[in-house]
């Protein structure tokens, strides 16, 4: 089922409609009007080549890649980087000039040793894995609800659902304790958006040193968790240090929620405000399976991936040299009507698999599995206890997140 070709929702949130001729000096990144929809000031990148020039926030211009095809391309080659220690590394904004210089596992490291610490973790995050954790992310789910349901209408949903299922999901894969579940939230809050640069740095080490400790613990008191394989575990290529163990635990205590957390939250207020989608998957018509698909490629909350070029390439006719950055829009690469007709529409008869939202190449998204399961759960029992679930206060009053951090909804107030 498909929504009408003009879009109500985006009329009533994004009244921009199109920019005019492509520009070399087009901002990047920017925020959304519409939290679901591109920037309308990203027009000229669509209209314009699936390789653009675009200015960072200091005026440094990089290469923007903007078409699905181009983009599995030059997310498969090796001459990109993703090692953010290197000071021509692309920054999307002045407060992590600093922090994107440390030192990030598995995202800020090539092959080979990338390879070796994927290597590592892939065994926690398959799909036998993943299933046997269901009836957990279920029991969750289910305990979250009934406490929004004892409470009773109006509730905040970001608070009191869309961020605790996949913190509590987290924190029981990795072994960290979620009675400690708002100290690294808030860190992790801090190191995404700041608002400054000595915010983020005191974020990543307020973690940092709380992840060393809780690591340190469990070498002499041993639990259960990710954690505890990764230190207590025999390893091909020898003992895992201290410092990548915490490099891996700051990386996946952070991804493992926010993306989620911000997929449910932006996911429901999409939902929320497409009547006939939403009608659709209560009644059957599709499945919560296709439906999450269709909104991760629609929403493509993880904008803007970044790389370094490592010499020069040459690709299509145009030249990109050697310590020049390139960055990804996956809002615009997840729209390209050459592989998604009707891009700028909810269809859940859409083949939407092949989109890009977890990337593409050595560095897809370790954690795609978790993400899937988590939020077909979530969503499904969501819209099932809550059947008459609707958004408390107009739209244009929920706030959303800037452009320059993980898309999603700062709040969303609903009643049923």
């Amino acid at each position: 089922m498909t929504e009408p070709t003009t879009d109500p929702a985006r009329q009533d949130l994004d009244p921009i409609a199109h920019a005019t001729a492509p520009t070399a000096a087009t901002p990047f990144p920017q925020d959304r009007g519409c939290p679901y929809h591109p920037p309308a000031g990203y027009e000229p990148l669509r209209a314009g080549r699936p390789l653009s020039r675009v200015t960072l926030f200091d005026g440094r211009p990089v290469w923007a890649v903007t078409g699905h095809a181009l983009a599995r391309r030059l997310l498969a080659d090796p001459r990109l980087s993703t090692d953010r220690t290197h000071p021509d590394f692309p920054v999307p904004a002045a407060r992590f000039a600093n922090v994107e210089q440390r030192r990030v596992a598995l995202l800020g490291v090539d092959d080979p040793e990338h390879n070796v610490q994927r290597r590592m973790l892939i065994p926690s995050f398959s799909v036998k894995r993943i299933g046997a954790l269901r009836p957990r992310i279920q029991e969750t789910v289910d305990r979250l609800l009934d406490a929004m349901e004892r409470q009773g209408p109006p509730a905040e949903l970001v608070s009191a659902y869309a961020l605790p299922v996949p913190s509590m999901v987290i924190c029981a894969l990795l072994g960290v304790p979620y009675a400690d579940h708002e100290f690294f939230e808030e860190c992790s809050q801090r190191l995404l958006r700041g608002p400054g640069a000595a915010d983020v740095n005191r974020a990543r080490d307020e973690l940092e040193e709380y992840l060393g400790a809780l690591i340190d613990r469990k070498r002499t008191e041993p639990g259960e968790g990710l954690l505890d394989e990764l230190i207590h575990r025999d390893h091909p290529d020898g003992p895992v240090g201290r410092e990548e163990l915490i490099s891996f635990a700051v990386i996946l205590l952070i991804a493992g929620h926010e993306t989620t957390a911000n997929m449910i939250s932006l996911g429901t207020f999409t939902l929320l405000r497409h009547p006939e989608q939403l009608a659709a998957l209560r009644a059957g018509e599709t499945t919560t399976t296709v439906v999450v698909e269709e909104l991760l490629r629609f929403l493509s909350i993880a904008e803007g991936l970044q790389r370094l070029a490592t010499e020069d390439m040459e690709v299509d006719g145009t030249t990109i040299r050697k310590g020049e950055g390139v960055v990804f829009s996956t809002s615009l690469i997840n729209r390209d009507a050459d592989v998604f007709p009707r891009a700028e529409t909810l269809d859940w008869d859409r083949p939407a698999r092949h989109h890009l939202a977890f990337g593409f190449g050595v560095h897809q998204c370790l954690g795609q599995n978790l993400a899937r399961a988590e939020l077909d759960i979530a969503m499904r029992t969501l819209f099932e206890r809550l059947p008459n679930l609707r958004l408390a206060v107009p739209a244009q009053e929920i706030p959303h997140k800037p452009g320059d951090t993980i898309q999603g909804m700062l709040e969303l107030p609903v009643a049923w």
